[in-house]
């Protein structure tokens, strides 16, 4: 079992890991500023009030728990947000990482776990991206993420820790017990905007572009539920702790779905058609993002659980109706 420290543990992913993760008997710090997360969300461990930027209160959570692994979530994440504010994107999820990594090489942590997107891989030629496919981030966010996937590479060389970055795909869904879910306010997330208009907590989805090379003319990506994304990130522990040297996988599916599939999935489990809004293309948006996602599997044995796309639709209603609820 491992000590590990959960860096933005009380947002939408890193909650849903370190449930998991506490499940499974390991020791869990997490360290939250509360900016995006929410306390409640934090069902496993202890939680720390603080900043991953602030060097002396990491630095003393790492030798006071003997932390041995961090997994590292805090992070923003609104791409058009990072477009409009390049600067506050570089500093907190680039500069405040940079400190992170010193401060693990410094206090002897064996394992580094990094979240990180498929957004490093930009607008793919053929829409499909394997861990080797080139990178070229098209945003702010995407630039900020893969520049901490190269400290992070290069310090791991130049010491004795071991890193795997996982690359998300589109991260769908909530807890299946309905214990924690996706919280935040004003999301961007498809389903989770799909599920607030079909509870009553928006207007309307917009569906930016239809006019795409793909099938129905919308955008198509790779969902992976995001439970199934947290059991990648013990598997990925587990591959690490067994000697597995430092390395990338993309934590997705391996096919997608369209805008317009993801539409009508949500109309069937809820009961009745959403209000819909169709809008021009954004700039920036791939047509297709699609994981090819062989790598985590044979290297790790992770078997996803819910590569199911009416099941991501109905544990994502289900928490918005306990939202709504509350």
């Amino acid at each position: 079992m491992s000590n590990i420290l959960v860096t933005g543990g009380a947002g939408y992913i890193g909650s849903h890991v370190a449930k998991l993760a506490g499940r499974a008997g390991h020791t869990l710090v997490t360290l939250d500023n509360l900016g995006k997360g929410f306390r409640e969300s934090v069902v496993a461990g202890e939680l720390v009030v603080g900043d991953t930027g602030d060097q002396a209160l990491v630095t003393e959570l790492l030798r006071t728990h003997c932390i041995d692994t961090v997994m590292h979530f805090a992070a923003f994440t609104i791409v058009p947000e990072s477009v409009s504010e390049p600067l506050k994107y570089y500093h907190n999820n680039t500069c405040k990482t940079r400190t992170l990594i010193e401060c693990c090489m410094r206090a002897g942590v064996e394992n580094f776990i990094f979240s990180s997107t498929a957004a490093v891989y930009g607008i793919p030629a053929d829409g499909v991206c394997s861990e080797t496919s080139p990178t070229g981030p098209i945003n702010p966010y995407g630039q900020s993420k893969l520049m901490s996937e190269l400290m992070l590479r290069d310090a791991c060389a130049a010491s004795d820790m071991r890193h795997v970055i996982l690359r998300y795909f589109n991260v769908a869904g909530s807890d299946p017990e309905g214990e924690i879910g996706q919280s935040t306010p004003g999301a961007t997330l498809l389903i989770k905007v799909a599920a607030e208009v079909a509870v009553g907590r928006r207007e309307a989805l917009y569906v930016y572009g239809t006019d795409y090379p793909t099938p129905d003319g919308t955008g198509v990506r790779d969902y992976i539920h995001v439970t199934d994304l947290a059991s990648a990130h013990l598997a990925a522990l587990d591959y690490l702790s067994a000697g597995g040297s430092s390395t990338t996988f993309n934590c997705g599916y391996g096919h997608g779905y369209s805008v317009r599939e993801v539409i009508a999935m949500v109309n069937r489990v809820a009961g009745k058609s959403i209000n819909v809004v169709e809008a021009p293309r954004r700039a920036g948006d791939p047509p297709s993002l699609v994981a090819e996602a062989r790598r985590i599997r044979e290297a790790t044995g992770w078997t996803p659980s819910w590569d199911d796309l009416e099941a991501i639709v109905t544990h994502s209603l289900a928490w918005e109706r306990k939202l709504v609820a509350r």
